[in-house]
């Protein structure tokens, strides 16, 4: 898995496995009977061990209760937290494990290329650091206890340990590069990724065998299903430098805007309001023509000589 790391916390471990035929998990559906017709042959259980061989036979190992037989790794696991920690994780001191991550970032329009063990950091510094959020110094050490990622994220190791989960480890880059580029610090943040109210399904686990032979012709397994914490590592970042022309295209943008601002207004208005009317008349003055306010020479003429021209011509 890329950018994670998974630690084991808890398991189930079943030895000595070797293939035959041994009666099914009476947990699994379906593998409970109590006559051979019960158990269909050549079928397997739905999410069981094996297929069913058609036999319904005594289970010692889970209180003599009949279940179908199978052929299948033998003997089936029997998925029951270990002891004597019934109640711990078998691993409860990975709390105390440690982890050193490293982590580059690179913003290439700036030619900008940054690590989180920081420059001014040494071999001392590293030797002897442990990541602490409230220390000004120790919040940018690229090493952490597993304990204290885990208490970050707000949950309880123990608990989280006996049947696994999943940890988001976020390292955030905020860089003002107009400022000096040492200040370009990583942060630190924790959060639990996975739901841990599910119905079904809680936790983080997985299962794998290890065979070997003891001679030429019997092979055996070790299976265990592994509990543990998986971190997941999410880089993210964001930088940024002063530079004219966004500035100047910007200015340009908002001008538009509020000259078209004002156009919109305009319409809206005049034409769309109920009280659009008023607004013309407050809005524009109306400018009657000079001659309209004194009259046409030619009609004052007329009046002074009297009548009109008929179609001769004379008075």
């Amino acid at each position: 898995m890329q950018n994670s790391f998974f630690v084991m916390t808890n398991m189930i471990i079943t030895v000595d496995q070797s293939q035959g035929t041994c009666p099914e998990d009476p947990g699994m559906f379906g593998a409970n009977c109590t006559t051979d017709e019960d158990c269909s042959k050549g079928v397997p259980i739905t999410n069981g061990n094996g297929v069913q061989t058609g036999q319904c036979i005594i289970n010692p190992d889970f209180g003599n209760v009949k279940s179908c037989e199978i052929l299948a790794w033998c003997p089936v696991e029997k998925d029951i937290k270990p002891g004597p920690r019934i109640d711990k994780p078998v691993l409860y001191e990975a709390a105390n494990f440690t982890v050193l991550i490293k982590n580059s970032i690179s913003f290439p329009k700036f030619n900008f290329h940054k690590r989180n063990i920081l420059d001014s950091s040494n071999q001392s510094f590293l030797r002897d650091c442990m990541y602490n959020s409230t220390d000004e110094e120790l919040r940018f050490c690229p090493i952490f206890r597993l304990g204290d990622i885990v208490a970050g994220a707000g949950q309880d190791f123990e608990t989280l340990a006996f049947q696994g989960g999943v940890i988001g480890i976020h390292i955030e880059w905020n860089c003002d590069l107009d400022q000096d580029w040492d200040l370009c610090r990583p942060h630190y943040r924790f959060n639990r990724a996975d739901n841990p109210n599910s119905k079904i399904g809680q936790g983080y686990n997985f299962r794998f065998a290890y065979k070997y032979k003891i001679n030429e012709t019997d092979e055996y397994r070790t299976l265990t299903k592994a509990y543990g914490i998986l971190f997941e590592v999410i880089v993210t970042g964001t930088a940024g430098k002063f530079n004219v022309i966004p500035l100047f295209l910007n200015i340009a943008s908002c001008l538009a805007l509020l000259s078209l601002a004002t156009i919109m207004c305009d319409v809206v208005t005049l034409y769309v309001l109920k009280k659009r009317n008023y607004y013309k008349e407050n809005k524009y003055d109306y400018v009657e023509d000079a001659d309209d306010i004194n009259g046409d020479p030619n009609d004052e003429t007329r009046r002074l000589y009297g009548g009109t021209e008929n179609a001769g011509g004379k008075p």
